[in-house]
């Protein structure tokens, strides 16, 4: 009898079979392999410095040109891992300033903006009647906790809720 194999999310990642509060994984741990790309950029120089004076096959400007992507993955790597201060809970209640008017249903995702991939909340809330008759889009940078863009309009689902009900 052979098992299948799955992939599987590492538990710290996993918010589907967590009951308790989930605490989104902060964006700073992209600095780990930022040092481990620069640690083994250094070495693969230090290695053609050191073997470049013979003929060697092993040795030679591959080492370089290794040396520049690894240390270029570590300057992206690095540079893109922003420390959070803002959780999802906070960027609701920054959001819920924003819109102007008392939230009901809503729901918070992290995307990245820029080319630092600078970590943002995307707040898409309804107002707090039965239908909604409002509905907003908030952008939190989950770094500092200003808005980056907030939109709010009327929610045309709503006039399609009412119009149906008043048909029927």
């Amino acid at each position: 009898m052979t098992e299948e194999i799955r992939d599987q999310l590492p538990d710290d990642l996993n918010a589907v079979d967590h009951v308790a509060a989930y605490d989104f994984p902060d964006n700073s741990r992209r600095r780990i392999p930022g040092i481990l790309y620069g640690v083994s950029a250094v070495l693969c120089l230090v290695a053609w410095k050191l073997g470049n004076s013979n003929d060697s096959v092993l040795v030679n400007k591959g080492l370089v040109l290794g040396a520049s992507l690894l240390g270029a993955m570590a300057v992206i790597s690095f540079s893109s891992g922003w420390k959070m201060t803002i959780n999802e809970s906070e960027a609701l209640v920054h959001a819920t300033r924003e819109v102007g008017f008392p939230v009901g249903h809503a729901s918070a995702q992290q995307v990245w903006r820029g080319l630092r991939s600078r970590p943002t909340w995307r707040i898409f809330c309804y107002s707090v009647e039965e239908p909604p008759m409002q509905r907003g889009l908030v952008l939190v940078d989950a770094v500092n906790g200003k808005i980056v863009e907030c939109l709010v309009e009327e929610n045309p689902d709503a006039d399609v809720t009412q119009n149906t009900a008043a048909q029927g």
